[in-house]
Order: structure tokens, then C-alpha cells, then sequence
């Protein structure tokens, strides 16, 4: 055992001493020859075994209590690096900081060893994590279900301004806070003919012909801050029912020895596997089963354990289920089919029940993200849940024509299966006792355009709950420094009940605060320029505007606008001399579906500006261009807190809410925003003084796009300014050893893609866009102003907290109670 450092107190002299042990009997090692990876994982046992000891005592007064229990299915949970955040929520930080010192490490280096938990994507994954760590924090018992995918969506690099995928191989080294649960495994069936027979004790359904594979569940503890209970992130891996087959393989046929295993295994291989071609497809679908029949088997198995002798009717009394997306929404008619078939229950006993337990949360409006699957396709795959599909619809129909007679227009539009496609938000709207929109803005155009008849029919069942982040990760561990300056100022009740930063309101006005918010700021800054120094070898100072897009890259998102202001800039400063212009960095972060073209073509232009304004020697004083590969949660944690401009700038009425918006606010920038999503209600909350709102409005959009009344094509006609910039796309300013390069974004701006140009209103709002900028920019060089108005955005975020979110979902949906 080591000595004991004069510099640790007991308790941080016996984490030393487990951590030592670890590295001894785990792997081997002792301190003077472990590596980081070595000193991470062991350092990371033992604040598990920490964990653990409390987990395992919550499964045990979980078992008693016979309290209502969420589960929350979400295909995505973007969790980021868990280390950090549990050392936060368990109180061990300032511990494990000192110790790991004393070994001659940071806690900073070592936190960076993890790698981010491969099992999401965007804003929907984020949330989800979000959720997780409010509902452990408020002490609300409940489970997070997904898949355990070995592969995350892709690790990004930039090769030649393009985007590469390779995988990301997030599993290849472990993960130190899973634990395995093969007891609990289950079996999954698709394909094949079903039979069903109806006999004296009801229908009995007779399976023939079908390939099985097993769930093997993974548990990941869920620690609150401050918080009694831990909550748990169920993963369920895919596994072949025989590993190999011994026949084949002593024949000699040493592929199909190992196909069975190969073919199964890739259902929880890879995050989003691409569906532009029809086995991509069918592997979603069957994802999607493979995840929600798991899910369901686990839930009913469950509740018989922990309820024995109890009646399957009382199953809403004691388990919520909410669907985020539709993606988990083939839960339904699974519920059904156990419920059916393996409990013996009748059509209306069980729906009964399933309306009961499930809810709803749709994220957007894009017609291509409102799922829908081919009948023929769920019909082959899944042929028993295609038969309990067909008989909802039946029934739904059936009471829809009582409603309105022959309006069949309307019947087909609000119906589960029309023109040979299953739709799933049509099934939860039909089937959920809860439908919400993710922030005011959002519902309203859910209730009165895209759900608006299912609305009319039951008015009461779509509620507005906007989203919200979690403060622990995205302040207080993300931004320590500026976390101890509002700690020193307001206290540390804050970091749970982020209400109390309004408390900070009254320092806006105080120099001395403003000046050490400045330094904070100023520092993280630094860190941020060293870092894209090391990865980009593009040096940025960090004094000028960090003007900040990070998010996924989407059309609707405009990353396209932003790049067309650079332009912009850039001719203004090559051509204008007595243009008056504070220097600005912009800062880009992204990742493209691999099969949306047009937005990998996106990611190209923001590298070849890069490549034209970073090295022009008339420009690069003033303005630099970085993209930065492979955003993720721990970049975010760096990129967030240097921020000075949030770009919040979305098509107005196609975003539903983002949440990057809110982490942004949370650290002091100044958000330059559509009135989209939640940045409607981060007007309401900081005032129109300390927010920079531009562009058209929602009804304005829908205006544009049904009358086309000031088209894309008259203001480049008649804009000699934005004619020069969009032709920059296509004579060779951008792209000189490629002018064609762009041809397809110049095309879509003007002309349009077979109808409509300018889809997104990129061209409708670029002036305006241009006209906010200068705004911003001139109260910028006002320090004391800026200062102001960005410790008012902090103080002011408080509403945007995840623990507020999910206090309105367990008042509007749920229903919980807190484990006492």
C-alpha cells in the first residue's frame, strides 16, 4: 500500500489506496508503469463501487415500495463522458481532483481517457441524457431503455474540407459503468407465417418458420446530484440464439458457420444505420423492433415479479411508458401482442391498458422525419405485429368514418395505414392518453397545422412542455470557473434549483462582477483558441467575437446562411477599406447523415471559405473560419463556454425547440435567433434588449411557401449585393480548381430542386441576417453593454433547466412519486 501524502485527508488517502489496488489487481499495473487509460479505468471502479453499493441498495426499496415506475424509450441517449458527471452528482470531484494530483495526473486528463458513449446523434440523444440525470436528480424512479450499440452513428474526420465517416468504435476498449444481466435475457422473434386459432381459453397464436435472437439487457447506473436514488439506462445487445453452427462449420462452410451470430449481432451494431437503400431500411425496422420487444418483454416480466398475484389491469396504476419520437412507437402494438397473446387478455382489455400507460413526445414537424414504414415490408418482418396493426387501423377507421361520413381525404389523413405505409405518429395519436410539443411554438403548430384534426378530436390530450438541459454538465462541470464565480456571489443551492439564478440580476450592474465574468470568459476562450491551434493549426485570437454553429447539419438549420454572411464579409473587407469591422472567429461544428449529399456538400463550403478567408492576408486579421471534425458532447463542453454569439438561426416554424440554444444562454452568449423553437421563449425571458431576433416569421414562411409572393429569384435579381454573393458559389471565388463545385447550392437558392427555390428562406432572410449582425457586432465594442446583457442571459436561463421539464411531464403525464 502507498504512503500516505501530508496533502489528502483520510477519505482522499483511502480513494488512493482503491485506486492503487485497482491498477494492481485489474490489470497488472503499479502507479509508477500505468498508463492514463490504466489510472481512468481504475479511478472509475472505484467511484463506481461507490455507486454501486447505493444502486443496489434502491433496487432493493424499489421492490418494496410498489411505486409507479417510468420507462422512458428513446433510441437515442447522447450521455457524453460519464466520469466526470458522476464524481459531480456523487459530491467526489474536489476528492478525486487532489488524488489523482498527488499521482501526478489532472483530473482533466484523465476524464478525457473515457471515450463519449456511442449511443446517439443530436438534440433528440442529448435531451434523453438530460432527462435521465433531472429524473435522478428529483428522485424520481424510472429507466431509460435503449439499444447498447457497439458502433455510434460515425467518428467524423475532415479530409480535403469533406466529411469522412470511420467507425466509432466507442465499445472497443469497454465500459467500466455497464453491467451485463444475461439472466434477464429475452428472445425476439421476426419473419416467418403466424397462425392463430381461437379455442375455449381465447386466441392462441402458432409462430412457424421464424429467425430468433436474443436481448442481452446491459444496466448503466443513473446518479442524481444530491440525490438518494440511481436511477438506471437499460441497453439491450443483440446475440445470435447459437453462436455457431457446429455442422457447417466441421463441413468446412466456415461463413455460414457464423452467419446466424453475424446477422443477428448486427442489430445492435450501428447507431442509424444508412436507410437510403431497402435493407437499410429493413434493418431499422427491425432495430426498432429488436429494441421495443426487448423493452416491453422486460417491462411485463417485471412488474409480474414485483407485483405477484396483481392484476395486468392495474398495470397503468404502476408503469408509465413515453415514446420520445416515433422511433420506439412499434411498442404499441407489442404491448398488444403480449398482452393478447401471452397473457390471455381480449382486444379491449388490453387496449384499455395500453392507452393508459403510453405517451407521447413528437420533435418535429419535417415531413421525412414523421416516420412511416411500408406495409409489405412490416407485413414480411413482422408479421404478427403487422396483423394487430391492420386491426387497429380497422377499428380507428371504423370510428372515424362514424365521425365524419365519407370525408375520406380526412379518414386517410389521420388513419395508421394509408397508400400502402404505416404511419407512426398516426398510431401514437390514436393510441396515447399524452401527446406534447417541446415548446410553445412547436405545439401550436402541432395543434393547429400538422395534428390539427386529431387535436379537434381530443383537444385535451396535446400539451406544450418545453425542453431544457441539465445545469450539472452544462454549467457546473462544463464551466467550472464561471460556476464558482456565480457560487461566490448567489451560492451553491443553485447547481440543483437553477431558479435561484436570477439572484445574479442585480451583479449586471456591478463592474467588479463584470470584470471577472470577462476574465472567465476570456479564459475559456484561450483554452478553446490552444485547442484549435493543436487540431486546426489555425491560430485564432481570442479577443475577437467567437461567433459560434454547432449542431447537426441540416438545411433547415441554415448553416448555408451563415456561411453566405461570411462571403459577405469577406468582399465587404477585400473591397470596402473604410469598412468598420470588429474581427470575428467563426466557429463550426457538425455532422452529416451520410446519405444527405447536400449537406456534406454544406460541410465542404464551410472548409473551402475556411481555406479562402483564412489565408488571405487583406482578411485573416479581421476574420477566420474554423470547422472543428467530429462534434460531440465533450467538444461541446469546450466549444460552449467560449461562445460570445450563440447562431440559433432555423427556417422559422422548423425547429421544435433545440436545446444548444439553452446551453449557450446558460454560459453568457448572446444568442442571434429566428423566432423558432425555444428561442421564442428566451425572448419572453431576457427581453428583446438582450437577444438579437431577425427574419421572417412562422406565418410568414408558410405564406412565402404557399404564394412564393417574394421569391428568391427577384431579390437576386434585383440585389445587386446578393447576387455578387450567392455567384461567389459558382465563378471560382470559392471553389478555383472546381467552379461547379456549388452548382447544386446555387441551383436549390434560385431555381429550386423540381419546384420551389429557396426552400429554407436562406435568400428571403439573408439581409436581414446581415443588418442583425452589424447590430450585434456594434454593441460588442460597448464591453460594459455586452457584459450586461450576457450576465442577464445567465441569469435569466434558469427556466430553460431539464429539472423544470420534467417536473411539467410528471405534472401533465406521469404522475410520480418520490421514493421516501
Amino acid at each position: 500500500m502507498a504512503g500516505k501524502a501530508k496533502s489528502l485527508t483520510a477519505n482522499q488517502q483511502q480513494i488512493k489506496d482503491e485506486i492503487i489496488g485497482k491498477l494492481s489487481r485489474h490489470y497488472g499495473r503499479t502507479l509508477e508503469d500505468a498508463t492514463k487509460a490504466h489510472i481512468y479505468k481504475a479511478a472509475a471502479l472505484t467511484v463506481r463501487d461507490r455507486i454501486m453499493e447505493r444502486w443496489t441498495a434502491y433496487r432493493r426499496s424499489q421492490r418494496t415500495a410498489q411505486k409507479k415506475e417510468l420507462f422512458y424509450l428513446s433510441f437515442e441517449f447522447l450521455m457524453g463522458r460519464s466520469f466526470g458527471n458522476n464524481l459531480l452528482n456523487t459530491g467526489l470531484t474536489e476528492d478525486y481532483d487532489k488524488v489523482l494530483k498527488s499521482m501526478g495526473c489532472s483530473l482533466e486528463e484523465i476524464s478525457s481517457q473515457e471515450n463519449d458513449a456511442g449511443l446517439g446523434n443530436g438534440g433528440l440523444g442529448r435531451l434523453a441524457a438530460c432527462f435521465l440525470d433531472s429524473l435522478a436528480t428529483l428522485e424520481l424512479p424510472s429507466f431509460g431503455c435503449s439499444i447498447r450499440y457497439e458502433y455510434g452513428l460515425f467518428k467524423q474526420l475532415i479530409v480535403d474540407g469533406e466529411q469522412v465517416e470511420t467507425p466509432d468504435n466507442w465499445l472497443g476498449d469497454g465500459s467500466v459503468w455497464e453491467i451485463a444481466r444475461p439472466e434477464e435475457k429475452v428472445t425476439v422473434r421476426f419473419g416467418g407465417k403466424v397462425y392463430t386459432e381461437m379455442t375455449d381459453n381465447g386466441l392462441k397464436v402458432f409462430y412457424d418458420g421464424t429467425t430468433n435472437v436474443v436481448g442481452i439487457p446491459y444496466d448503466v447506473p443513473i446518479v442524481g446530484y444530491d440525490a438518494k436514488i440511481v436511477n438506471t439506462l437499460r441497453l439491450w445487445s443483440a446475440r445470435a440464439e447459437r453462436d455457431l453452427d457446429m455442422s457447417s462449420f466441421s463441413g468446412g462452410d466456415y461463413l455460414r458457420a457464423v452467419e446466424e451470430k453475424a446477422l443477428a449481432e448486427v442489430l445492435s451494431k450501428v447507431l442509424y444505420p444508412e436507410d437510403n437503400h431497402q435493407e437499410g431500411k429493413a434493418l431499422r425496422l427491425r432495430q426498432q423492433y429488436f429494441f421495443v420487444s426487448c423493452t416491453m418483454q422486460w417491462i411485463i416480466s417485471r412488474f409480474k415479479r414485483h407485483h405477484k398475484g396483481m392484476d395486468l389491469e392495474k398495470l397503468p396504476q404502476y408503469i408509465a411508458i413515453h415514446i420520445n419520437d416515433t422511433h420506439p412507437a412499434i411498442a404499441i402494438p407489442e404491448l398488444m401482442r403480449i398482452l393478447m397473446d401471452e397473457e390471455g387478455m381480449g382486444w379491449e382489455q388490453a387496449w384499455d391498458i395500453v392507452q393508459n400507460v403510453f405517451a407521447y413526445t413528437n420533435h418535429t414537424i419535417l415531413a421525412e422525419a414523421l416516420e412511416k414504414w411500408p406495409m409489405d415490408m412490416v407485413q414480411r418482418l413482422l408479421p404478427r405485429i403487422y396483423m394487430i396493426i391492420d386491426e387497429m387501423n380497422r377499428r380507428l377507421v371504423n370510428d372515424l368514418h362514424a365521425r365524419y361520413g365519407d370525408d375520406w381525404g380526412k379518414i386517410n389523413y389521420m388513419s395508421i395505414i394509408a397508400h400502402n405505409y404505416i404511419n407512426m405518429a398516426n398510431m401514437c395519436l390514436a393510441t396515447c392518453h399524452k401527446v406534447n410539443g417541446v415548446s410553445g411554438l412547436h405545439t401550436d403548430i402541432l395543434k393547429n397545422d400538422v395534428f390539427r384534426d386529431y387535436n379537434n378530436l381530443s383537444p385535451d390530450k396535446f400539451v406544450a412542455i418545453t425542453n431544457g438541459i441539465t445545469y450539472r454538465r452544462w454549467l457546473r462541470l462544463a464551466n467550472g470557473e464561471l460556476s464558482e464565480l456565480i457560487t461566490s456571489k448567489i451560492g451553491k443551492k443553485w447547481v440543483k434549483d437553477v431558479s435561484q439564478l436570477e439572484k445574479l440580476l442585480p451583479y449586471a450592474d456591478d463592474k467588479d462582477f463584470r470584470a471577472q465574468f470577462k476574465e472567465v470568459k476570456l479564459n475559456k476562450k484561450k483554452e478553446l483558441a490552444e485547442y484549435i491551434k493543436e487540431h486546426n493549426k489555425v491560430e485564432v485570437d481570442p479577443t475577437s467575437i467567437f461567433d459560434v454553429q454547432v449542431k447537426r447539419l441540416h438545411e433547415y438549420k441554415r448553416q448555408l446562411l451563415n456561411v453566405l454572411h461570411i462571403l459577405y464579409l469577406y468582399d465587404k473587407i477585400k473591397t470596402d477599406k473604410s469598412f468598420d469591422f470588429y474581427p470575428h472567429t467563426f466557429i463550426f461544428g457538425a455532422k452529416a447523415s451520410p446519405g444527405y449529399a447536400r449537406a456534406k456538400l454544406i460541410i465542404k463550403l464551410i472548409n473551402d471559405v475556411a481555406k479562402l478567408v483564412n489565408n488571405d492576408s487583406d482578411v485573416n486579421s479581421k476574420l477566420k473560419v474554423v470547422f472543428l471534425e467530429n462534434y460531440g458532447v465533450s467538444l461541446a463542453q469546450k466549444i460552449i463556454p467560449a461562445a460570445d454569439i450563440s447562431e440559433q438561426i432555423s427556417t422559422a416554424g422548423k425547429e421544435a425547440s433545440g436545446t444548444g440554444n439553452m446551453k449557450f444562454m446558460a454560459n453568457g452568449a448572446l444568442t442571434i435567433g429566428t423566432l423558432d423553437g425555444a428561442n421564442v421563449e428566451m425572448l419572453e425571458c431576457v427581453g428583446e434588449d438582450n437577444i438579437f431576433i431577425f427574419g421572417m416569421k412562422t406565418p410568414e414562411v408558410n405564406r412565402e411557401l404557399q404564394f412564393n409572393e417574394n421569391s428568391s429569384q427577384d431579390i437576386y435579381t434585383s440585389n445587386a449585393q446578393v447576387r455578387k454573393i450567392i455567384d461567389m458559389l459558382i465563378d471560382g471565388t470559392v471553389c478555383p480548381e472546381d467552379p461547379k463545385k456549388y452548382n447544386d447550392l446555387y441551383q436549390t437558392l434560385i431555381f429550386g430542386d423540381h419546384g420551389r427555390a429557396d426552400t429554407y428562406m436562406v435568400v428571403r432572410d439573408f439581409e436581414a441576417y446581415c443588418e442583425i449582425h452589424d447590430i450585434a457586432q456594434k454593441q460588442y465594442r460597448d464591453e460594459d453593454l455586452w457584459l450586461k446583457k450576457a450576465i442577464i442571459n445567465v441569469a435569466k436561463s434558469g427556466f430553460f433547466s431539464s429539472d423544470r421539464t420534467i417536473d411539467e411531464y410528471n405534472d401533465k403525464i406521469w404522475h410520480l412519486e418520490k421514493l421516501k
